[in-house]
């Protein structure tokens, strides 16, 4: 089969394409014919870190969508011939995404319906289960995502043009939720709006606490952040007391600066958001909103959902790594597999 591996540290050049032997399933375990594969940008900044001891290659890639076509023991039978959606399929362990066919727990293959496309399935996991996460951690919850559970509460979704921006919105969307997004220029307040924001506020031309503020007077309740220590200062302006502040992302050398006195009153929480470590039963309960979601149309891809993609060769995954990890690209990167 046609892969792409990686066997050492470092740049888009690492990445190898390559001929592998087709993998068989082992116990709990389904073999995906991969039809596409998401890319993200945990798969370039992991690529630059050595390998884990005693790995002697790894595939990238997380999410995928595709076809079951095999089960190992312990497995339904009838799961063979599902189409799906895969979520963490190389967070420690060896095969992703990047390949003809991978193998996962049969858990982290979750069922796609039939009008839902590849390119959709492959454009959840990681930015829709960070998503679900960082909607469901506030004091009172709720702990899941369903039509209602989000319904008068107000979210802030920062940089509501990438992956997990569309992502919560539309989720927080479904939910109920009143949606305000913050951009950097007038196209990605097009997208922001096409996902379902119903303000998107260009902080590099506007008054962005003060558009927030006139929007949700009272504050809002949830921000999905994606850059805490830039935003810090926006946040607690416009956070309503008991708000919770979800941060999924950061530069490495980015610090988080809060002026504890004046925020103690409201109580306001500051949680990170790291999906791969996320515990279990929460973890569960976001795939399983996830798949609802998808099952009631409320997740969507494409650019008239907010989400341009952005489609590579498997044999040209080093040039969809560099284009994602160089920042120009605005939507989602995918690899199509032959």
């Amino acid at each position: 089969m046609k892969s792409v591996i990686r066997t050492a540290a470092g740049g888009p050049e690492v990445l190898q394409f390559v001929e592998r032997p087709v993998p068989e399933p082992g116990p709990g375990e389904v073999r995906v014919r991969v039809h596409v594969s998401g890319v993200n940008p945990t798969d370039w900044r992991s690529r630059r870190r050595a390998l884990p001891p005693g790995t002697a290659e790894q595939v990238p890639h997380q999410d995928g969508a595709g076809v079951i076509d095999a089960v190992g023991p312990g497995v339904e039978p009838s799961r063979a011939g599902q189409r799906v959606w895969i979520w963490e399929a190389a967070w420690e362990r060896p095969w992703g995404t990047a390949q003809q066919y991978t193998l996962v727990p049969d858990a982290h293959a979750v069922e796609l319906p039939g009008r839902a496309p590849f390119e959709l399935g492959a454009a959840l996991g990681i930015p829709a289960l960070t998503a679900h996460r960082a909607l469901t951690v506030r004091d009172g919850g709720p702990g899941h995502i369903a039509p209602g559970t989000l319904r008068e509460r107000t979210v802030l979704v920062a940089g509501g043009a990438g992956a997990v921006g569309n992502a919560a919105i539309q989720l927080a969307r479904w939910a109920g939720a009143r949606v305000v997004t913050t951009v950097s220029g007038p196209a990605k307040a097009a997208l922001a709006r096409a996902a379902g924001a119903e303000k998107a506020v260009d902080y590099r031309a506007q008054d962005a606490a003060a558009e927030i503020r006139a929007f949700a007077p009272d504050g809002v309740d949830i921000v999905v952040e994606v850059a805490p220590g830039a935003n810090a200062a926006l946040d607690v302006a416009v956070a309503a007391p008991g708000a919770v502040v979800a941060y999924y992302s950061g530069g490495e050398d980015e610090h988080l600066r809060v002026p504890v006195l004046t925020t103690l009153p409201a109580n306001l929480r500051w949680q990170g958001v790291f999906v791969y470590t996320v515990p279990p039963e929460a973890k569960r309960q976001a795939v399983a909103d996830v798949a609802a979601a998808v099952r009631a149309g409320a997740l969507r891809v494409g650019e008239e959902a907010g989400l341009p993609l952005h489609r590579f060769a498997l044999e040209h995954a080093a040039d969809a790594h560099a284009a994602l990890e160089e920042g120009g690209l605005v939507g989602k990167v995918l690899l199509d597999i032959p």
